[in-house]
């Protein structure tokens, strides 16, 4: 095998944020609230504030991509700037996400967007979210309204990302208002009346797409986790695969992606997952470092759905040093590409993330090609992001044989 990954004709080639935790100020959104309660002040160590404060910088965070070389940009438009209030729509907002995809066409970015990002309006949440009787039919006029953003211009949607992770929290904010304080609690066991409505949701946000733009790409997003059994944990790992990863990829069978989202792998035992190994080489998330995560995968999601084309719309690593980010990516790339040859129709690869920015909780872990000084907004890009962003130019990408260990 070549130690270079030869970029296919058309191939996407990008890095992916999502508003909420690079905007800034998302005062009306869900997990402002979060962040602000109390709630989960083990997750929540820091407030996202001003995050990159990319609501207003987003002409140079585009500037720097596209010089970098990358050809594409995923980017999240934000439900509760939109509409922060039941049935009143911003046309200043949606103007706003119009000129960013303007702004990325215009400087040659093919923009790929986020409907939804983690992120919902308060008064969404407050009326019992994903759970709410019409939370189904509220997505669905939501995305209508937001049809002038993307009806020209784009052409992939990504309807929702991670509805497991979505899901996951769910379970996790039920445990927490019922008393408990969410430890120990198991992210990996969604919600079924979530799961449920989500996968609803994205359907019908579909069929909104494909009436208004069918031109369009439609998909959404996965968190996709390898479980590696160990000491008779195979019926317990099948259980939580099910549960957490089989049922959201199966949903999209016969759309026209689904994206896969990759980072490390997960040890099952009798008993559900295990911490990892403490011998493990760790990233700042505390997640083992595990290149061929990607790889696997691609092709645990391709076993699924083995019609549906993939996307990976994110992969990376929480890592101070960049030299051990050029390894990591290296080694991922490595087994996408080893996947594509293998016949699996891989059509792109959007790096996690774009910047460093608030990571749920915290601003430690960080993710980005480029560094965002947090009091001046100064970014840097990293090596890491000229060495991925000039495979956009030239198609091609030398990888590091031992960097996939």
């Amino acid at each position: 095998m070549s130690p270079n990954f030869q970029l296919p004709e058309g191939f996407l080639w990008g890095a992916s944020t999502a508003a909420h935790q690079i905007e800034g100020m998302n005062v009306n959104s869900d997990f402002w609230a979060y962040e602000h309660s109390g709630m989960l002040p083990e997750r929540f160590m820091e407030t996202s504030g001003d995050a990159c404060d990319s609501y207003h910088r987003w002409p140079e965070d585009m500037d720097l991509l596209a010089g970098l070389g990358f050809t594409d940009y995923r980017f999240s438009i934000e439900w509760a700037r939109i509409e922060p209030v039941p049935g009143q729509f911003s046309n200043a907002e949606i103007a706003h996400y119009r000129r960013m995809v303007e702004g990325a066409v215009e400087r040659g970015l093919r923009p790929m967007l986020t409907l939804h990002h983690f992120t919902c309006p308060r008064w969404f949440d407050e009326q019992g979210g994903w759970e709410s009787d019409d939370a189904v039919e509220l997505f669905a006029r939501f995305v209508e309204a937001a049809a002038p953003i993307f009806e020209t211009n784009v052409d992939h949607i990504c309807t929702i990302n991670e509805p497991n992770m979505v899901a996951g929290f769910a379970t996790l904010r039920k445990a927490v208002l019922q008393g408990g304080d969410g430890s120990g609690m198991d992210d990996r066991r969604p919600d079924e009346a979530t799961t449920a409505s989500l996968i609803k949701a994205h359907q019908g946000a579909v069929d909104v797409i494909k009436r208004l733009a069918p031109q369009i790409q439609v998909g959404w997003s996965v968190a996709i986790a390898n479980y590696w059994v160990v000491d008779g944990g195979e019926q317990k790992a099948v259980d939580i695969a099910s549960r957490s990863r089989d049922v959201f990829v199966r949903a999209a069978e016969g759309n026209d992606w689904i994206g896969v989202q990759a980072y490390t792998r997960v040890f099952v035992g009798p008993d559900g997952p295990l911490p990892v190994p403490e011998n493990a080489r760790k990233t700042l998330t505390g997640w083992e470092y595990y290149p061929p995560a990607l790889g696997e995968s691609i092709r645990s999601v391709a076993h699924l759905v083995p019609e549906t084309p993939i996307i990976v719309t994110e992969n990376g690593i929480a890592e101070s040093d960049d030299a051990v980010r050029v390894a990591y990516t290296s080694g991922a790339l490595a087994g996408l590409r080893d996947a594509a040859a293998e016949g699996i129709d891989v059509r792109g690869y959007f790096h996690w993330s774009a910047l460093d920015n608030y990571e749920w909780g915290s601003y430690v872990p960080t993710f980005g090609l480029i560094a965002v000084d947090r009091k001046t907004f100064e970014r840097t890009p990293k090596p890491s992001a000229a060495w991925l962003g000039a495979a956009g130019r030239s198609r091609s990408i030398a990888l590091s044989a031992e960097s996939a260990n």
